[in-house]
């Protein structure tokens, strides 16, 4: 079954304090995304990928693939105002059904082995999310109150998140102009059961300075 990820890359870099969108920050001379983006062919060489980032970044962007993709055929989607809106620009660069990973550019430290659960998951039950168990103690806000939860009933999502394709087009143009944070949220409201997959904690999402370090 042909296999997509598609790279979300809409990061401004405001929360990193930087003038450089945090996806083409330098990790050992390299850039985030190009880190991330080689995680993914690691896992699969056949893997067609698909970058999702704003128009004003395009310029940089093929600047980044000239010098580090330079005879790859990797694709290239404008984003749109929401998350939603951007994976659903990628979504119709694919004309046929297969697997597809939706990944955060920032998340530069995805095993590979976390890569081909994922498809394997969403091939074989329709999604494979990855998710990691909660470390800390929760609690939930009501107002000014709050109230302690059973921390073993949650999860931390991450991505990749993979579905197949004909199943995460078909939610995200029933979801209309929905704002939503993840794929697997596009998905459910669908009426689809999501299924996890174990993720893991070095999969951290660079965001802040501190994530940099």
């Amino acid at each position: 079954m042909k296999k997509y990820a598609i790279i979300v890359a809409g990061g401004t870099g405001t929360r990193m304090k930087s003038t450089v969108p945090k996806q083409f920050l330098l990790v050992d001379d390299v850039p985030i995304i190009v880190h991330t983006i080689r995680k993914f062919q690691s896992s699969n060489k056949e893997i067609e990928i698909i970058v999702v980032l704003p128009e004003a970044h395009i310029k940089r962007w093929e600047a980044i693939q000239f010098q580090f993709f330079p005879d790859q055929n990797i694709q290239t989607a404008i984003g749109g105002i929401t998350r939603s809106a951007s994976v659903l620009s990628g979504l119709t660069l694919i004309q046929e059904d297969g697997l597809v990973a939706i990944h955060d550019a920032v998340r530069p430290f995805v095993h590979p082995d976390i890569i081909n659960a994922s498809f394997k998951a969403a091939d074989e039950s329709g999604s494979g999310v990855a998710a990691v168990d909660l470390k800390d103690s929760i609690r939930e806000l009501e107002g000014a109150k709050s109230i302690a939860r059973d921390r073993s009933n949650y999860v931390l999502v991450q991505t990749p998140q993979t579905f197949r394709v004909s199943a995460i087009k078909a939610a995200y143009k029933k979801a209309g102009a929905g704002l939503f944070t993840d794929d697997a949220s596009v998905y459910e409201a669908a009426g689809n059961h999501v299924s996890l997959v174990a993720g893991s904690y070095d999969n951290i999402k660079i965001t802040t300075p501190e994530d940099l370090k």
